[in-house]
């Protein structure tokens, strides 16, 4: 066999094996992968926005209402809890430690919330200009964290279904893709709505 033949071959056999893991979804998982990784960097992006506002809003808090201590300390712990866990990219790898770090960010909200209820008996820090703008700040950014949020479901959506159908479920196989994890029902119903911090004028 020439050498003029043996590259034929070689560049014919490339050529099918690239048409291959073309029509298995081998590209299809490698652009849908790289989009929801993408996707749930902006997740954490805006997760990190909101926990960064958090020290500034308890202390303008505390100078208004001190007696609130118990709230004020479910807040930090629950920023803390957050914190001490490692959202890595390989997080959405795994459904357990997926499933606790957004429970963690769950109670982290809840504890907002109730901070924000809190304020409503404080006219004066109602009133005060640095928590009225962080309150802004904090109701823009579980804006944004609700976009994020949408886009990695949709992102997700996409994938798992390429990893469950045929035949991309057999390429899925062998190359060792998996379903991701998603926000669950019950993380929607906890997490659809914002923390309320829009003010009436004090009187």
């Amino acid at each position: 066999m020439n050498l003029t033949l043996k590259r034929s071959l070689f560049i014919s056999l490339l050529t099918l094996i690239a048409l291959l893991l073309h029509g298995c979804g081998y590209n299809t998982f490698q652009t849908t992968d790289e989009q929801v990784k993408a996707d749930w960097a902006e997740v954490l992006n805006q997760y990190q926005r909101r926990a960064d506002l958090i020290p500034n809003l308890v202390a303008t808090v505390q100078g208004y209402a001190t007696q609130e201590k118990e709230v004020l300390t479910q807040i930090t712990e629950a920023r803390s809890r957050v914190g001490s866990m490692q959202a890595t990219p390989e997080l959405i790898n795994d459904p357990e430690a997926f499933k606790k770090y957004i429970a963690a960010q769950n109670e982290l909200k809840g504890s907002l919330s109730r901070l924000m209820v809190v304020s409503e008996n404080y006219p004066a820090l109602k009133s005060d200009q640095n928590f009225r703008d962080l309150s802004a700040q904090l109701e823009g950014t579980e804006n944004r964290i609700t976009v994020a949020r949408n886009r990695y479901i949709k992102a997700v959506q996409e994938y798992n279904l390429s990893v469950r159908t045929f035949p991309n479920n057999l390429t899925a196989m062998i190359f060792g893709y998996k379903a991701k994890p998603n926000f669950t029902v019950e993380n929607e119903a906890v997490i659809a709505k914002p923390p309320t911090v829009q003010f009436n004028n004090p009187k």
